[in-house]
This record gives C-alpha cells, sequence and structure tokens, in this order.
C-alpha cells in the first residue's frame, strides 16, 4: 500500500465512522483495527531496511491471519531484533506486549546484541512502546514461565520453532506457551518450510522444519490446528543449500559467492500457521 493509498485510507475510515450507521460495531472495530495496523505498518519510526522486508513477511496479512487487535495482551516469544516488535508495540496501544527474551547474560553472543539493540529500540521510543513487559525464556536453558497461567490473548512466534526443536525441546517448548494463552486465544507460528521428500531431522541443521511435524508437535501439547495460510510461502526457494537457510537472505552467509542468486530468490519459504487453545467446557 503507498502512501497516497493509505491516506485516502484513512479518509474512508473517519467517513465510514462519521456517516456508517449501517455498519455494525463489529464492523467498525474490524475497520479500526485495520487502520491501526497500517498506520503502524508504514509509521516513519520503522527503518526502510525493515519496510524492504515487507514483501517477504507481509506484516498486516499475517496479523490478521492470526486476528490481533489493539487492546489485547499479545505474547512475543524470542523477537530477535524486534522486526515485529516495532509494528506490535505501536499497533497494541490500548494492550499489553509481553516479550519473552533470552537471558541478558546469555553464553550465545547474538542473544545478547540482539536483546541489546531491541531495548534501545523501545527506550528511544516510549511514545510508540507504552505497554512493554519482558519474561525470560531460552531453550534448553530457561524454559519460562513465559507469563502467568491463562494471561494472554495471542502467542506469536517467528522462525523460532525449529531452533526450540534442535535443542531437543521442541515438546517442552509448546507445553509452556500452552499454559500461558488463555483459554480460546490463538497461537501463531511462522517458521522456515521443509521438502516433504525428506524426513525431518531432529536437529534441524538446515534450519527448515516440515509443516506437517509442526502441526503434529503442536496438536500434542493439547492446542487445536485452526488454519494455515501461503501467505508467506516462497516457491522460488528450493531448500537444498548447503549452507541451509541462511544461504537466502538476510543471512547471505556465503556472502558475495552468488549473492544476485540468492537475492533473486529472497527470504524463505516459509509456513504461516494457527493454532487455538481450547476452550475449558462450562459444567
Amino acid at each position: 500500500m503507498c502512501r497516497f493509498t493509505f491516506k485516502a485510507f484513512a479518509l474512508l475510515c473517519v467517513g465510514v465512522s462519521f456517516f456508517g450507521c449501517s455498519y455494525s460495531k463489529k464492523d467498525r472495530e474490524a475497520i479500526r483495527a485495520y487502520y491501526h495496523l497500517n498506520k503502524a505498518v508504514y509509521s516513519d519510526h520503522r527503518s526502510e531496511s525493515d519496510k524492504l522486508r515487507d514483501t517477504y513477511r507481509n506484516p498486516i496479512e499475517t496479523l490478521r491471519f492470526f486476528d490481533i487487535r489493539p487492546d489485547m495482551t499479545v505474547l512475543e516469544v524470542s523477537p530477535g531484533k524486534g522486526w515485529y516488535t516495532q509494528i506490535l508495540g505501536p499497533y497494541l496501544s490500548e494492550g499489553h506486549l509481553v516479550l519473552a527474551l533470552p537471558r541478558d547474560n546469555s553464553d550465545r553472543s547474538y542473544h545478547v546484541a540482539n536483546n541489546k539493540a531491541l531495548r534501545k529500540i523501545i527506550q528511544d521510543n516510549p511514545d510508540q512502546y507504552k505497554n512493554v513487559t519482558y519474561t525470560v525464556f531460552e531453550p534448553p536453558v530457561v524454559m519460562g514461565p513465559v507469563a502467568k497461567p491463562n494471561s494472554v490473548d495471542r502467542i506469536l512466534t517467528f522462525r523460532n520453532l525449529h531452533n526450540w526443536v534442535g535443542t531437543g525441546k521442541g515438546k517442552e517448548s509448546m507445553e509452556e506457551l500452552f499454559k500461558a494463552l488463555k483459554p480460546g486465544g490463538i497461537l501463531g507460528i511462522v517458521d522456515h518450510r521443509a521438502s516433504l521428500d525428506k524426513a525431518q531431522d531432529p536437529k534441524v541443521k538446515s534450519g527448515y522444519i516440515r509443516e506437517d511435524y509442526v502441526i503434529q508437535l503442536v496438536e500434542a501439547a493439547g492446542f487445536e490446528f485452526l488454519a494455515k495460510t501461503e501467505i508467506n510461502a516462497n516457491y522460488l526457494d528450493t531448500k537444498n543449500y548447503s549452507n541451509g537457510v541462511w544461504t537466502l537472505p538476510p543471512s547471505l552467509r556465503l556472502q558475495e559467492k552468488e549473492r544476485a542468486k540468492y537475492l533473486a530468490i529472497g527470504e524463505s519459504d516459509r509456513m504461516t500457521l494457527k493454532f487455538r487453545k481450547p476452550r475449558i467446557s462450562q459444567k
């Protein structure tokens, strides 16, 4: 959506609120949420380099698929440098964003660097991050709790589950997330999707993980599978690189070697899956 279109959309929303007597309350809330999501995604507080990745990560479509609304309590698990956090923070202006980070003193240097960068972004932009709290989650060392039991409306994790499975804590990670989610709440997972012609490597050395494996793993923790979408699919991704998924952007592990080829492929093929924690039956 270009800036002109976004402005036109904003005017439309104003018109709907003023003249739209035929719109139901639910319709108006949905339009309002869509407006605020667009506003967060196209905000000037996001860097141009981050915005360039929207074409692969499709944040508006993805967050709408997970049914994220501005007044919700959302837990983002292992947010890295905060690519999605920079959208969720402003968007959840009426809600609460919980960030489950690795330890600040982790023995993995990239965790330490990512945490430092993310905390600085939040500290430097207090108006964008009004309701943010932190917890610790770093499989296999720290397994939670990520939040109080039955306390969050949505849990989101982007390109992390393959890491947890690789540490041997995939099952335990899903069980911990299950505890934190409210009954009826939604778990959204995006991850690098492996081909179905090979058995799943339990160490996940390539970074790719089979979609059917993920669904089975998450269902085993008690979740109900709701739906999937091809929003973040990339059918140019052959998934057969000697350096795994990190061959592709943004990592480009081979640096200048065949750089143009991998840039043309783009970021990895990704599954986008939605699960629900069953509601407690009323007896």
